[in-house]
Order: C-alpha cells, then structure tokens, then sequence
C-alpha cells in the first residue's frame, strides 16, 4: 500500500505553480441564458447594500450555506414564494423544470434543504417539489434532504407518506436522524397516534440503525480521529464492511472538520482504496474544510485538483470560505480565490467585488496592486464599474482615516474601465477637501488640468465647500481666490456664495462683507441675489447697520432690486431718525428714494412706538416730503392718544 503521507505530498502543489495555473487560465464570460443558482437570482433583486454582511452572517451560522449574499439570508422567503408558486400549478415534470430555467433557478444539494426548510408548513408543496427534485435532480438529495422530508411528513394527515419515505431511505442506507426522531415522536405522542409512535421508536433504537449514514459516519470518524494517520488506521478502515457512498463520505468529511488533515488523508485513501471516485459534492466539502490558515497549500492543491476533474466549485463553499478569510484578514488569499470563482461557471455576485475592495482598502498597508488586480478581474469577467462601487470604496477609505489615498483609488479605477463623471470628480475633490486633505485635492485638480481635463467650477465649489465644512474658512477664501485667478468670475457665483454662507454661519459677517467688497469692487464679480440678502440679514441681526447699507450700493450696481425689508424692520426697533435718513439715500443714486419708501419708514416707526424718532427722521428729510400731503395726513393722523396706544403696545 502506497505511503499516504507521501501521497499526500505528492498530490500538494507548491503555491507558486498553483498561482501560475491560475493566471494563466481563461476568464469566459458567464454565458446570460443558463442557469444559476437561486441565490445570484436572489440577490440581483434584493437590495445592494445588504449584501455586505454575508460573510459574517455565514459564519456565525454554518447551516446557512448556498446563499451568495446577506439579501438572500435576509429574505429567505423569498425563494419560497418562487417555488410555492411554481409547485402549487398542476404543471408535469418537464414543465416545471423549463418555468425554473425561464427564471435563471438551478438547484443545489443546499438550496434543495434550505427549501425544504422554509416548506415544512405545506407537506403538499413540499412532497410535489421533493418528488420532482427525486425524479429529475436525485443526485441533489442526500440522507439530510430525506430526514428534512421525514420531518414535514411525520403528522397525521401524511402518515402512509412519511412511513413510504422511510422504507425507500432503507433501500439507500439512509437512516433517521435523532433530530428527525425527535421532531416526529413528539408529533405522533401530541396526535395520540400511539402504533406509530411505537413503530418509531423501535426502528430508531435497533440494530439497523447502527448501518445508517450517521451510524456508519461515526464509526469511521471515530476511527480517523483516534492516534496519528498510519497503517493500523488504514489497515482498521480497509476492514470496515460499510460501503462509502458520496453522501457518507461528504458528513464524514463534514465532521472531521476540525481535523483538516485527517480529513485530507481519509479523502484520499477513500479514492486509492476502493471504487469509490470523488465527485462535485466531495470535492467541494474538501475545499470548506481545508480552507483555512494552516492548510492553505493543500486548500490551493485541491481546488486545482478538482477544477481539472472538470467540477465547479459551488457558491455555498466559496461564501464559507471566503468568509473565513476575511475573519483571518487573509486578503490575499481571498483575492485568489475570488479570481479562481470569476474563472468558473459560477461566478460570484456583483458586489462581492465591492466587498473586496473595501477589505482591501482597510487593511494597515493599502495594496495597490491587490486593488488594482481585482479590478481587472472585474472587467474581465464582463463587469463594469460603477458609481456605487466608488462610493462604497471611498467610505471604507473615510472610517479608517486614509480619504487622502482616494486619488490613487479612482486612478486605478479608470484604468479598469471606470468613467469618472464631472460630479464624481466633484464629489472626490469635496471628500478630500472636507477631509482636511487639501494638498491632495489641489494635487488631483493639477493633474486634471494636466491631464487635459480642466477642472470646472463645480470641482472648485466641492473644493471650497469642503473646506467649509472643514471649518478652515481662512483655506477656502485662499482656494477661492486661486479659483478666481484660473477660471474667472463668471461661474464663481455658487462657490462664492458657499463661502459668504460659510462666514456667517460662524458669527463672522464683517469679514463676509468686506469680502464681498474686494471682489465686487476690485474683480468685478457679480453675486448672486441671495448672497446680499443672506449677509445683509445675518449683518442687521449683528447690529452692524453700517456694513448691511454698504451693500446696498453693491446690489445697486449690480442692477438688483433695493431690499427694504430688513433694514425698516431694523431702524423702525432699534435705530435713529439719522439712521433711517441714511438708509434712505443709500437706496437709489438719486438723492432720495419716492415718497412711498419714506411713508413706509415713518408708518414702522409709528407701528413700533418710536414717535420721536419718526419726527427726528421727518425734520431732516428734503421740503417736497415734509410738505407731501401724505406724510402730513399720516403725522396728523397720530393724535397723542393714538400715539400713547402705539407706545404701550411697543412696549
């Protein structure tokens, strides 16, 4: 008998040939019309963001295989109302099945149990669908997906069916599981179905049960797991007279899980010592159990292995080992793995890409060329990169502190494809600005213009809005002038305005306004309507009249309308007769304003009680208004009563 530990590493590649073999195998692009599991057809229809958590969900459930994403665990119904529908229609075998391709659903061993799960309240869909699955996918079924049908059977109603199952399960070597058992004896005591019941537990507790899939699991685990792997356990297994079948070695291989090596050693005399050959389902429990740290050559080894024997790894193992990665911060090696699953027929969803890339952007030292791998990848599985991946990868890079490699990021994006639109690039000078990261905004802005991009004004806004949001308001009047100097004043209203809010949100209107001052006086830029009112406002509610009239002249020349409203309300409270003159000259180049603004000014003085001032203002205004016979008729029309009633109201 050959050595097994020399053929074991025999059959180990190096990691360097395998990663060799790898590269340089042909990404096919996934072929539209065939079939996928229903886990991809879940998750194309669920929400993106929820995807994110499959891993860690998978990991801390390790029954919840053959889901591809975290909107597949989280909407589990999902599948249930699919097949619920489609098994409900009086429909032949030949007509389910082409409604299932129609719809993209290819059954797995793992689904067929995950089905039968979110099916055990309907024993008639769930016969329907487990006799289909027995007549057109048998090799799908194992002894779980029979105890799992046991269990929905196992009541009154369906009694004949449940003991029909359980004779065909002994024809196969199936036995009832002790959940099943369980589950069941529990049913028939409750339903008072006492010969049942009977019958139950004698067929569980004989002597057959010792020759059942689980009975002939432990005794082989039992043997493996007891001393070093040598000749007395070969010798001890070749003396075992139970017969190995693709579903007895997967829970055997399931269950020394926590003896990856054992379990290596067993998967290979299993095939050197007998008739038995490996198939998809062995091959693919091999990979989840040697998928971790301190197996990872032989991982490598026999994934390759199973990859030339012509089987696809499944999307259940891929989840379950790429999870366990990511648990171990082994980024590398799920980077190869992902580019081993984008090389097969079952390919993994779109955004386990964007899941890798933010893994990779978090770690201590940023990889580059890991990140820049993976997105060609991607591309060359036929993907195309999206908004929504920036985004996700900017955010991972914003937790950790690092925004300022974010040029890097969408460098390496762009060169996988990536089109990076006039608010992406926006929207990228922004994070790194309002990051504090200003020398790499400016750095990405010049390569912009170097590049032949020129940057624009919404680039240079995001640039200052930042900055704003920052709180360095001193940096962005600097950027705002620099933006002046390259691009001009005639699209700098918005950018200037940001600015001018961004001072006055911090109780520093002056400077607002002898900002606006400057670039009015001295660049000839034009504000925005809203930017004088804003600042006049904020410069009344200071108490800082003086600087509120000199924009007044401003807006003037600027062709905007007098804005009267503020100022009245204000001199009318709190200010002089003088005060109000003032205001009144500042409002047109002509002397004075019509007749009506002064009437509006003497009527706020009045409404507030402040009749001196109203007599103050109007002995100092021009002859034609004292004389108007308007102003007379409202003065005369304040009798002291009237005037004594304004005050107490004021008051």
């Amino acid at each position: 008998m050959r050595n097994p530990w020399r053929l074991l590493l025999l059959r180990s590649f190096t990691r360097s040939t395998i990663h060799s073999s790898r590269l340089h195998y042909q990404v096919r692009k996934l072929d539209p019309e065939k079939s996928r599991y229903l886990s991809s057809f879940i998750s194309r229809n669920a929400h993106q963001n929820e995807f994110l958590l499959s891993f860690e969900s998978e990991m801390r459930n390790p029954r919840n295989r053959g889901f591809s994403s975290e909107a597949a665990l989280e909407h589990k119904d999902i599948d249930h109302v699919v097949l619920t529908e489609i098994f409900s229609k009086s429909s032949s075998s030949e007509e389910i099945k082409n409604e299932l391709e129609s719809i993209n659903l290819l059954l797995s061993h793992e689904m067929v149990l995950t089905v039968l799960q979110n099916l055990e309240e309907s024993p008639r869909i769930a016969s329907r669908f487990f006799n289909w699955v027995s007549e057109i996918e048998n090799e799908r079924l194992s002894s779980k997906s029979y105890n799992s049908m046991l269990r929905i059977l196992g009541r009154k109603d369906h009694v004949k069916e449940f003991w029909d199952l359980v004779e065909i399960m002994k024809k196969k070597g199936y036995g009832i599981s002790k959940r099943t058992y369980i589950t069941v004896s529990e049913r028939f005591e409750k339903d008072e179905m006492v010969s049942d019941l009977d019958k139950l537990k004698e067929m569980f507790t004989s002597k057959s049960a010792e020759n059942s899939v689980e009975g002939v699991c432990s005794r082989v685990c039992k043997i493996v797991r007891q001393g070093e792997w040598g000749e007395d356990v070969e010798k001890r297994l070749a003396d075992f007279n139970g017969s190995l079948s693709n579903n007895i070695v997967t829970l055997i291989l399931e269950h020394l899980s926590m003896h990856p090596m054992k379990a290596l050693m067993f998967f290979r005399w299993v095939e050197e010592n007998g008739s038995f050959k490996h198939c998809k389902q062995t091959y693919n429990v091999m990979v989840k159990v040697l998928g971790r740290e301190d197996c990872i050559e032989e991982f490598w080894g026999v994934l390759d292995e199973m990859k030339d024997a012509g089987y696809d790894m499944e999307m259940g193992t891929y989840i379950k080992v790429m999870g366990r990665f990511y648990k171990r911060k082994m980024i590398k090696e799920a980077v190869d793995l992902y580019e081993f699953a984008m090389s097969g027929a079952n390919k993994p969803p779109v955004l386990d890409c964007t899941f890798l890339l933010q893994k990779i952007v978090v770690c201590k030292d940023l990889d580059m060329d890991l990140l820049s791998r993976v997105v060609r990848i991607f591309r060359e599985g036929g993907n195309v990169l999206t908004k929504s991946i920036l985004d996700a990868v900017l955010k991972s890079l914003t937790s950790v502190g690092k925004l300022g490699e974010c040029n890097k990021i969408l460098k390496a994006m762009e060169e996988g494809g990536f089109e990076a639109s006039n608010g992406v690039q926006s929207e990228v000078v922004y994070r790194l600005s309002s990051a504090g990261s200003l020398d790499e905004a400016n750095k990405f802005l010049d390569e912009m213009d170097a590049s032949g991009r020129n940057s624009n004004s919404q680039m240079w806004a995001s640039l200052i809005q930042g900055q704003c949001v920052a709180g360095d308001l001193d940096k962005a009047s600097s950027c705002f002038r620099k933006m002046v100097e390259n691009k001009g004043v005639s699209d700098a209203g918005y950018a200037f305005e940001l600015l001018v809010n961004a001072f006055c949100h911090t109780n520093r209107a002056e400077d607002a306004c002898r900002f606006v001052s400057e670039f009015v006086n001295e660049k000839q830029l034009r504000p925005w309507h809203t930017t004088y009112k804003v600042l006049i406002k904020k410069l009344l509610a200071r108490g800082s009249l003086k600087e509120a009239l000199s924009l007044l002249g401003l807006m003037k020349n600027n062709g905007f309308p007098p804005f009267l409203e503020p100022f009245i309300d204000f001199i009318s409270k709190s200010g002089t007769g003088d005060d109000a003159l003032n205001f009144l000259k500042a409002l047109t180049v002509k002397r004075f304003p019509s007749t009506s603004v002064f009437l509006r000014m003497f009527e706020a003085f009045f409404k507030a009680g402040r009749h001196n001032e109203a007599h103050d203002c109007l002995s100092k205004c021009p002859g034609y208004i004292r004389n108007h016979a308007d102003v007379l008729d409202l003065f005369c029309s304040m009798k002291p009563e009237e005037t004594a009633s304004a005050t107490a109201v004021a008051a």
